[in-house]
């Protein structure tokens, strides 16, 4: 089958443009042995908040592979193989114990990193125990979240330090989790597509951010030592309203506060909020976020208590609205789940405001590539213990318009690309 539908140019075409192609499996497939999948393990990945480990065993479904994750009674996380290796049995009906856990149907018992420390009814010298292993993965603790390192034994990068995690006066809120019955890398590129913020969150569906996102961006796109950037820059009478957005490789994102309007001069704002996209599977994501809130009361503009109690983002899922309010008024999840389960490229006719979008999918394929020649990707954090700069952020300075809308339009773009530049050569730095 053709991976590109014909270019149709004629009225009533429908006939002419029925075959839908293949999805880009490079991009989207996710699962063990899958180009894009032993790419996105390298890195670590949240998929559990540690608020939701009980003294009940977790079934989870992360990168195409069951699992099963829990907090033994001595405190330590385990995450590994779903299934037993004695004869199946699903460890979601395991008893949590005080090391490991012990499966329901003979008993065996399994430590965190997958040794066996017992097997029930198995003669006294019988040494199958010291020989055979569960499947498990490393887990860590950070931020209210369990993370995950689902690569190659000795290949373990060190827990990246973010210095928006380290932030003096803000606090880490960790949560909601959003659920989207699509692939992964739709929801990721979102990030790096600007223009809809004036459009699906403003124009068509009102404000659900601020009025001031309803101006459609002068838009521009830097590399940064994690990934990348937008700068999307808007005139907001005699001031230039500067926002970044970053994507860190390969499904983080940091995103600059929606409560901006600017209306009044700052510098940078730093990121309100820090997202991964973890892929469950090939059709299904789950979006974990970590709210940065502040605590000092004089940000600039002030952290909304709505933030800071939790409340989902206007604009991005559905929260219980039927399915006529959603299109009358939709969101993100409606937009990127509309795409199809799997959006199909061959049937995208890409245009000058998805340069973000390229750009985004071509850091990605960098990545994979890097993987299938046995290298590092770039951007993999190895520096243990080092604060890690970020860039998402709001800037707002005062520049008077020039003379025509033309050179208006250079002038704001130029602003937006010159504190940009600074910014990723001389990092603020909001940790120190």
């Amino acid at each position: 089958m053709s991976t590109r539908q014909p270019f149709l140019n004629e009225t009533y075409g429908g006939y002419q443009h029925r075959q839908i192609p293949q999805e880009d499996e490079e991009l989207t497939h996710v699962g063990p042995g899958t180009p894009g999948g032993e790419y996105l393990r390298r890195y670590w990945q949240p998929v559990i908040y540690s608020h939701e480990l009980t003294d009940l065993p977790v079934r989870i479904r992360i990168l195409g592979e069951d699992l099963v994750v829990f907090r033994d009674l001595s405190g330590h996380v385990g995450v590994m193989e779903l299934h037993c290796p004695h004869r199946g049995t699903s460890l979601e009906y395991g008893l949590v114990s005080e090391n490991g856990i012990r499966c329901c149907y003979h008993g065996w018992l399994f430590d965190v990193d997958g040794k066996i420390l017992d097997t029930p009814g198995e003669p006294p010298d019988s040494t199958l125990k010291d020989r055979l292993y569960q499947g498990a993965y490393p887990a860590e603790e950070h931020f209210g979240a369990v993370f995950v390192y689902m690569g190659p034994r000795g290949t373990v990068p060190p827990f990246p330090n973010f210095d928006s995690w380290s932030r003096p006066g803000y606090r880490i809120l960790a949560g909601p989790r959003y659920d989207y019955p699509c692939n992964w890398l739709q929801i990721a590129e979102n990030a790096m597509d600007p223009a809809h913020t004036a459009f699906l969150h403003t124009i068509v569906s009102g404000a659900q951010f601020t009025s001031e996102f309803g101006v459609l961006p002068k838009e521009d796109y830097i590399e940064t030592p994690l990934g990348m950037a937008y700068i999307a820059t808007r005139r907001v009478g005699d001031n230039v309203w500067v926002r970044m957005v970053e994507t860190i490789s390969p499904n983080m994102h940091q995103v600059s506060p929606i409560w901006e309007d600017g209306r009044n001069e700052h510098g940078f704002s730093g990121s309100m909020v820090t997202r991964w996209m973890v892929p469950r599977d090939d059709h299904n994501t789950m979006q974990l976020e970590f709210r940065h809130i502040s605590e000092v009361g004089d940000d600039i503009p002030k952290t909304p208590q709505w933030w800071s109690d939790g409340v989902m983002i206007p604009g991005q899922m559905p929260e219980g609205a039927s399915n006529e309010q959603r299109q009358r008024q939709p969101g993100d999840f409606d937009a990127q789940v509309g795409q199809r389960s799997i959006a199909r490229h061959g049937l995208e006719h890409l245009a000058t405001t998805d340069r973000g979008v390229t750009l985004f999918r071509q850091d990605i394929r960098r990545g994979i590539q890097a993987v299938k020649e046995g290298r590092e990707p770039d951007g993999l954090l190895i520096q243990e213990g080092e604060i890690i700069p970020t860039y998402a952020n709001n800037t707002v300075v005062r520049s008077p318009a020039a003379p025509s809308e033309d050179e208006d339009d250079i002038l704001i773009k130029d602003i937006g690309r010159k504190l940009a530049e600074e910014y990723v050569n001389n990092p603020p730095s909001t940790g120190r």
